[in-house]
């Protein structure tokens, strides 16, 4: 199906054929057209404490307000990250503001968190009927000042504590300004420690700890890579995300659209994002959960990042590019290696 559908939406302008498909994901959700989809790859896994259906989520960014979390979880993802939301719902930039570049296989965005508001997401969510693993994707206002930042990420985790099955502090969008400078020093530490307090209180109020994780950019340097990954660790974060996209265009340059402003995501990002993960898997040990996401379009390439120290992996430029085929062709490969790893057989 994604094969016939896909040229469509590949001649038309970027923004309008990701509005087209979560338009019929939302129909497809509203008339439980998803309960006719194939069964997921089963490969359950514990993570942060939870069970994964499977190693392959939906990377933040595609589901912004959780309006189609059904539709998508049926895609045989085995957990699905919404977002990244704010605490009130503002534009984003102005369009047009993503680009494909095929000839690479990847995307360049420069969105700027457009989103409905927590209170959207929050009631979107609530209605869900997908059993699996949530993740929430939290940011803060464009026009929120950075040292003020800490507000708008404690308000978002305090909306969305009821109903997340974890949520992602989002420090690494290349889109909102200054958004970067909260991944180190002082800045950082404040931060934490004001979601460190918000969730400790939440815990004790209703008996439910839920894991908190970073995720940060593919375009620090290796030693930030490390001290940020321990800082991380000894403040309590329970997991990393590995990476997000990048603002380097060596890997690009002369091609259409390559000195566009915003993130670059898809196969040129691959190599650094394994790297990351890498170097975050060495300095944390197993004290920490490491998602890998970047640049996977592929079972092989999902494969090397696990081998690389990821728990679990994302997709999100590749699932444009290669559809829902790409979340079945590797979780199936990553279950085998794992079945194959302990002596067993490969399911019928």
């Amino acid at each position: 199906m994604y094969s016939l559908v896909s040229p469509l939406l590949m001649r038309m302008p970027p923004e309008a054929s990701h509005d087209l498909a979560l338009g019929a994901l939302r129909w497809a959700g509203r008339l439980q057209l998803d309960t006719l989809m194939p069964a997921a790859v089963s490969d359950p896994v514990d993570v942060l404490g939870l069970r994964f259906g499977n190693r392959v989520g939906l990377a933040a960014g595609l589901d912004k307000n959780a309006d189609c979390i059904d539709a998508l979880g049926a895609l045989g993802f085995g957990f699905v990250e919404v977002g990244t939301v704010t605490p009130r719902g503002q534009p984003g930039n102005p369009k047009p503001r993503m680009f494909r570049l095929p000839a690479r296989r990847a995307l360049i965005n420069r969105m700027g968190f457009n989103n409905e508001g927590v209170d959207h997401l929050r009631a979107r969510a609530a209605q869900r009927r997908w059993p699996g693993v949530l993740g929430i994707n939290i940011g803060k206002n464009k026009v929120t000042p950075p040292e003020e930042a800490v507000q708008d990420y404690v308000q978002c985790f305090e909306a969305v504590h009821a109903l997340a099955d974890y949520v992602t502090v989002n420090l690494s969008s290349p889109n909102t300004p200054g958004l970067r400078d909260l991944q180190l020093g002082e800045a950082l530490d404040v931060l934490l420690a004001g979601l460190a307090a918000s969730r400790a209180r939440l815990a004790d109020e209703h008996g439910r700890r839920v894991p908190m994780l970073v995720k940060i950019a593919p375009d620090l340097h290796d030693e930030d890579v490390d001290a940020m990954s321990a800082r991380l660790v000894e403040s309590g974060i329970d997991g990393i995300i590995a990476t997000n996209t990048t603002v380097e265009r060596t890997a690009v340059a002369g091609l259409d659209h390559a000195e566009e402003a915003g993130g670059l995501s898809g196969d040129p990002i691959y190599a650094r994002s394994v790297e990351v993960v890498r170097r975050v898997r060495a300095a944390v040990g197993r004290d920490a959960a490491v998602i890998g996401v970047g640049g996977i379009d592929c079972a092989e390439r999902a494969l090397a990042m696990v081998e690389a120290g990821a728990d679990l992996v994302q997709v999100y430029t590749g699932f444009i590019y290669e559809g829902p085929a790409l979340v079945h062709a590797c979780a199936a490969a990553l279950r085998d290696e794992r079945r194959a790893s302990l002596g067993l057989a490969r399911p019928a």
